[in-house]
């Protein structure tokens, strides 16, 4: 099912200024080798094995990219706070750290870790039951001021219209050049659910708006974006905890 950049852009929300900081997303992307798929796999199967086995309590996500190149895993995991960055590492770690070093670490191509934070105030807050799928899409800005009051404006409409569609948007803190500043994360339950017909974001605010204004808005988000892509990634449910 295509998806274009702009129809995703769908946001259930009333625009407020972020009084509340939300938790940080840590994220690390790990590309594997060619052909070495299913070893990494149940290398993780391995280590995720023995870190329940040495009663270890943190809780992260594994999901895999469907589209791009070469086979993609990320491990998400949810901070509330940055001091949680300074907690020594768990006994259950140390223990568990020669399977990820003999099982895991030789079939991974590179890694890439992210951070970021979440943003409530621009979107949904609560966590969804039976999340299987999260499609994902990237913004690299230019101008945040503009990008922001054209989310409060589209948020918006979308919800005077009863348009109350999960979504989840953050700010990435730090990175690359090249890296976005901000995504929004949309929960499906599984991939039939893409087949749904639901009206594009700009069709919901041309009804709250009117053609000349929507038209108007569009163009202002596309010209304070630098560039904009997205993913879909599945949960791998036996692989997260």
């Amino acid at each position: 099912m295509k998806k274009l950049m702009y129809v995703l852009f769908f946001v259930p929300m009333l625009f407020l200024a972020q009084e509340n900081k939300g938790f940080i997303l840590d994220a690390t992307e790990i590309t594997i080798k060619l052909g070495e798929e299913a070893s990494f796999i149940q290398g993780v199967k391995a280590w995720k094995e023995c870190y329940l086995e040495n009663n270890g309590d943190d809780k992260w996500n594994m999901w895999r990219r469907i589209q791009g190149e070469g086979s993609v895993y990320i491990i998400t995991g949810r901070m509330a706070n940055w001091a949680e960055f300074d907690a020594p590492p768990k006994d259950a770690n140390k223990e568990c750290y020669h399977v990820v070093m003999n099982l895991i670490m030789p079939h991974v191509e590179k890694i890439k870790s992210s951070i970021a934070r979440s943003i409530p105030d621009w979107g949904s807050s609560e966590g969804l039951a039976n999340t299987g799928l999260v499609w994902v899409t990237y913004f690299k800005v230019n101008n945040s001021n503009a990008f922001s009051e054209v989310v409060g404006d589209v948020g918006a409409a979308m919800v005077s219209q009863g348009e109350n569609r999960p979504a989840y948007w953050y700010r990435v803190i730090g990175g690359d050049p090249e890296d976005a500043d901000y995504f929004i994360s949309n929960p499906y339950e599984k991939f039939s659910d893409l087949d749904m017909d639901e009206a594009s974001v700009w069709e919901v605010y041309e009804k709250a708006h009117g053609k000349k204004k929507m038209l108007e808005t569009r163009d202002k988000l596309r010209g304070c974006l630098d560039d904009a892509w997205s993913y879909l990634y599945k949960r791998m449910a036996d692989l997260s905890n």
